[in-house]
């Protein structure tokens, strides 16, 4: 009968220094220490020391190896070679920061123009919305690492201030905005956001933000902001493409009109659209309510008219509500990172201004085309009633004042 395995004094000594410098032993360390206590004191050892220790005797191989140069150790202050451990859930689905966006898109509430946003989607349900839309299994507490990542913070409160009075049909606007939207997207037909940012002065302006530079030495700026008219003012207009995630700005340098309005459209349509969506007969175009291309504007209508007429495109338009200009997707998928990406750097003319927003990109893939407009856009011109019965247009959604199809002119 085969004899038992009796412990000697040699393994209970070196058990029982092993326990005492367990806790100050990463992980290599305890692998290797548990096989050379093994062999040091020979046949049967392994056993009882799983047992004693409650260590798989995989670990104990694993550490066998190291200890003869089988295989890598990790280096020292790493628990385990580079590129072990569990691969995460972006290894697996490259693409899942793009479909997280277009989950909680249109449940996104914060500041476009800061990079802290919240959505009024739980974890536990977009992990369902995963599932459902993208046959994806990704576990809630792995949606909040991927919000975290895409700059998402818990927050306690949901609704958002507005400066006055919500307008009462606003919710039914974005309905049809969304609808229209995925009806364009799904037949692959082009989608834009546009407007135009803030008027910039060029020179050596303060330009808020910061910027890595040598220590104590800062980048010395003029100390007003006054007009240099010698360089003058830039008016970028810019033009998002939903279909792809790519910009276009056109950078103005007289007054921002609805003829500088359609001129970028039109400019962005020969270099970016055409190009892009050669079939196409129809174009989406999303806008604020006001300004160059305010909903109440005549001279945007007949421009868009004029438009219409040279690239035989079908025209809609939608306008958000007042007060909603922050649901623009051009303010916050093109012009906050164009304002991160030149933050603390002075626009000292225009060449500056155009190598900064062209140079802007994302994680996600952003690319951003930026030309120059040197064209005068005088103020002041009025488009009579005889001239805007002449316009093709037509009008769709709850909200027809918002909702138009513009297919060019009537005919005589």
């Amino acid at each position: 009968m085969k004899k038992a395995y009796e412990p000697s004094d040699e393994v209970n000594y070196y058990l029982e220094f092993y326990n005492a410098m367990q806790d100050s032993f990463d992980e290599p360390t305890n692998r290797k220490a548990l096989a050379w206590i093994c062999e040091k004191c020979g046949y049967g050892t392994q056993h009882y020391v799983q047992i004693v220790t409650h260590t798989d005797p995989k670990t104990i191989e694993r550490g066998r190896k190291e200890l003869h140069g089988e295989i890598p150790t990790p280096e020292q202050g790493r628990q385990r070679l580079k590129g072990s451990g569990r691969k995460t859930v972006i290894d697996h689905h490259p693409e899942i920061l793009d479909d997280l966006h277009m989950i909680i898109d249109d449940y996104t509430y914060g500041n476009p123009m800061n990079p802290l946003s919240w959505t009024t989607l739980s974890e536990s349900k977009i992990s369902e919305k995963f599932m459902e839309e993208y046959q994806i299994s990704v576990s809630p507490s792995e949606v909040g690492i991927l919000l975290e990542k895409e700059g998402y913070s818990r927050q306690n409160n949901k609704k958002m201030l507005q400066a006055g009075k919500p307008h009462p049909n606003r919710d039914e606007q974005f309905q049809t905005i969304n609808e229209t939207v995925k009806e364009f997207l799904d037949a692959g037909d082009p989608v834009i956001s546009v407007d135009t940012k803030k008027k910039e002065n060029l020179g050596n302006f303060k330009n808020n933000g910061t910027e890595y530079r040598p220590a104590h030495d800062p980048r010395l700026v003029l100390d007003h902001d006054f007009l240099d008219k010698e360089l003058g003012k830039v008016n970028p207009y810019g033009v998002y493409l939903l279909n792809n995630n790519s910009g276009f700005v056109n950078l103005g340098t007289d007054h921002d009109t609805s003829d500088f309005a359609i001129e970028s459209i039109r400019r962005w349509w020969q270099i970016v659209g055409k190009p892009t969506f050669p079939n196409a007969k129809r174009l989406y175009i999303n806008c604020d309510g006001g300004g160059s291309n305010g909903s109440r504007c005549r001279l945007w209508k007949e421009d868009l008219a004029k438009l219409a007429e040279e690239t035989g495109l079908e025209i809609w338009v939608s306008h958000f509500p007042p007060g909603t200009s922050k649901w623009n997707k051009v303010e916050h998928r093109l012009f906050c990172y164009i304002t991160r990406n030149w933050e603390g750097k002075p626009l000292y003319d225009i060449e500056t201004a155009v190598e900064l927003i062209g140079s802007t990109t994302t994680k996600t893939g952003l690319k951003v085309k930026c030309v120059v407009d040197d064209q005068e856009y005088p103020i002041g011109k009025k488009v009579s009633d005889e001239e805007m019965s002449k316009i093709d247009i037509t009008y769709f959604g709850s909200e027809t004042h918002w909702n138009y199809i513009i297919k060019g002119f009537k005919s005589e």
